[in-house]
């Protein structure tokens, strides 16, 4: 009787264990992005195909994993239609080759953000953007930009000496201005203008004579 009962129990209890669902691997085909919760289609064992899987992301981070992306769904209460998917992983975009302790960021057109051992952050793109009220860089040994052009729409101000290694070409607007002492050294300086000190112009004045009592130009 004893064996009787004790065999139903374990055919029954196999029987729930095959109702219950283990976590599984599936592989995106859908992603929707709109909801709070992103919601996505996986195919799971065979031809199964499952509609409307919750992708649950930490808070502060949030992407759209392309098709093909493997996925580790895990069934709520064993009932695959309850499934919430933990993790994803997708081998054809992910930066390889980190060293231990190195993080990266990335993007499946190549964009990547890699955090590397020695406090080295490194950033490549095509396209950086940034928008903010105010930006503030402090760089205690230097700034180095290898750029054809360094442009700003507004006003430029140095608070240190201003160098220009290759030359220096100022236009439009009200011109240039200086305030205090201009020094020269070698070469020479041209004008197709004018040049004025205080009220006297070099062009149009005249001198008190020429050294025979009479003035001249």
């Amino acid at each position: 009787m004893m064996r009787k009962l004790a065999k139903q129990t374990k055919e029954v209890a196999k029987g729930v264990q095959d109702s219950v669902r283990a976590a599984f691997r599936g592989v995106l085909n859908l992603v929707k992005s709109g909801s709070d919760i992103q919601q996505v289609q996986v195919s799971g064992l065979a031809d199964e195909t499952i509609q409307d899987l919750e992708l649950m992301q930490h808070f502060g981070f949030t992407s759209v994993p392309p098709a093909g992306t493997q996925a580790v769904v895990i069934p709520l209460g064993g009932k695959t239609t309850h499934g919430i998917i933990v993790a994803t992983e997708n081998g054809s975009f992910r930066v390889k080759n980190l060293k231990n302790g190195e993080t990266a960021i990335y993007d499946s057109s190549g964009s990547t953000i890699i955090l590397k051992n020695g406090r080295v952050i490194d950033i490549e793109c095509d396209s950086f953007n940034v928008k903010c009220k105010q930006y503030s860089v402090t760089a205690s040994s230097g700034a180095n930009f290898k750029t054809p052009k360094l442009e700003t729409d507004q006003q430029f101000v140095s608070q240190g000496q201003i160098s220009g290694n290759g030359g220096m070409a100022v236009q439009g607007g009200k011109g240039a201005s200086f305030s205090g002492d201009v020094n020269q050294t070698n070469g020479s300086f041209k004008t197709g203008g004018d040049v004025t000190a205080g009220t006297v112009s070099l062009k149009n004045h005249t001198h008190q004579g020429d050294g025979r009592g009479r003035p001249n130009a």
